[in-house]
């Protein structure tokens, strides 16, 4: 259960911070470490946030009911719609659900439970989202060994994926359970807030827990560069290699708030350096991986579809961090526009090489709406078009259903300033 190691680190709290305070130096995962960071002190507000958020669809001209209707046809469609063509989102016994890629032999991934659990937050789906988070603990997460805390998951390979601990997914539900604190308040069946605190402290102090790499497990973040790591492995610590489409310094700066923490300021400031880095100057394309010193990583130096979720990343950033110095990401946006514009709103196909050469023919739903999502930082490219392409999009059906369903529902709550900081 989670909440086994909190309950030892509770009753070492004391002893561990007065070495910490006495040393100098970090203590054990969930006290305070030497910058005074408490991670058992509870949540602070989010009280840094927008005065309103960006409805591009009413400013196209979509009333408020269309829009209400259009979001609830598409909810209604991946998490209670037909099992065999329709959803995506399946009930497991009388307190569980599980997000499933039908496509990859219905693969249960972090990444769409843990967009399930910010779509579901947002929307005040409040079963929908404690099923999730209980299947996540109860089958997904590791109960023991180096890797505890960790959940499992699946990554791309190339033709291929692979079980893995990944990011971006647990990144998801931590946001997710933070918001559910903040929105629903933890007094509840599930504490919201302690779940996300004992999260936090994985991703963050793995290797204080397991004293060192053990068993080539790491802690998610490396604490030098402030970024994170491909997957919490020493292969890929060694290796340098990060993922554009798994940094997320919107978040960060939110983590910072809830916890004062200094580290995430620093991680936020780092990850839009580097994905400053990633993106190419002349297309702003982003590779799926890259690493920490500015290198590519053959063969993952393309374009593909998990690329897409750095557009997110970077929209969210700049919608909701007011006073960031992040102008870079609007350029960013008019790069990445200026290009699909010039290969044909309608037509442009779904993976490419860094400098715009196609590598298929196909187009891919998925970009159609994190290009709508771009296209709210834009201001180069008349950005009407974009949105106009994801308000015209269907509810996907079919076995290429979850990742469209999952991206196009966050595109269609961010487009209709739906996807706010609570």
């Amino acid at each position: 259960m989670r909440g086994r190691w909190s309950g030892l680190a509770t009753a070492l709290a004391g002893l561990t911070l007065a070495l910490a305070l006495a040393l100098g130096t970090t203590g054990c995962k969930g006290t305070q470490d030497s910058l005074g960071y408490n991670s058992k002190a509870g949540l602070r507000p989010l009280d840094k946030r927008p005065s309103s958020y960006p409805n591009l669809f009413r400013e196209v001209g979509h009333s408020d009911t269309e829009i209400a209707n259009k979001i609830a046809a598409w909810f209604t469609q991946l998490f209670h719609g037909d099992a065999g063509s329709q959803a995506i989102y399946f009930p497991v016994g009388t307190d569980q659900a599980n997000i499933q890629d039908i496509l990859h032999a219905k693969e249960i991934r972090t990444e769409g439970i843990g967009l399930a659990m910010m779509i579901a937050v947002q929307l005040d789906k409040r079963e929908e989202f404690d099923r999730l988070w209980t299947y996540a603990t109860t089958v997904l997460e590791r109960q023991d060994g180096a890797g505890r805390g960790y959940f499992q998951s699946h990554c791309d390979m190339p033709t291929t994926t692979q079980p893995c601990d990944d990011p971006y997914g647990e990144q998801q539900m931590l946001m997710a359970l933070i918001f559910a604190h903040d929105r629903w308040t933890s007094e509840t069946t599930i504490d919201y807030e302690t779940e996300a605190l004992e999260l936090l402290d994985v991703l963050r102090h793995k290797e204080e827990e397991n004293k060192g790499v053990l068993d080539g497990v790491t802690n998610t973040f490396d604490e030098v560069s402030g970024l994170p790591w491909d997957v919490p492995t020493d292969t890929a610590a060694r290796a340098n290699i990060g993922r554009p489409s798994i940094v997320m310094p919107a978040y960060y700066d939110l983590w910072n708030q809830a916890t004062g923490d200094p580290f995430w300021t620093r991680a936020a400031t780092a990850s839009r350096a580097y994905l400053t880095a990633a993106a190419n100057p002349t297309t702003g394309l982003t590779p799926v991986r890259f690493t920490f010193d500015g290198q590519q990583v053959p063969p993952w130096n393309t374009f593909l579809a998990e690329s897409y979720r750095a557009q997110i990343n970077m929209a969210l950033d700049r919608i909701w961090t007011t006073g960031t110095p992040n102008e870079w990401e609007q350029k960013e946006a008019d790069l990445l526009l200026t290009f699909f514009s010039s290969k044909g709103i309608d037509n442009y196909n779904a993976t490419f090489s860094l400098d715009g050469t196609a590598l298929d023919t196909t187009r891919d739903n998925a970009l159609v709406a994190c290009n709508g999502v771009t296209a709210m930082i834009g201001t180069k490219v008349d950005r009407k078009d974009y949105v106009d392409a994801v308000w015209a999009l269907p509810p996907p059906v079919g076995s290429s259903r979850y990742y469209s369903g999952i991206i196009g529902l966050t595109a269609l709550l961010m487009l209709s300033g739906q996807y706010i900081i609570w």
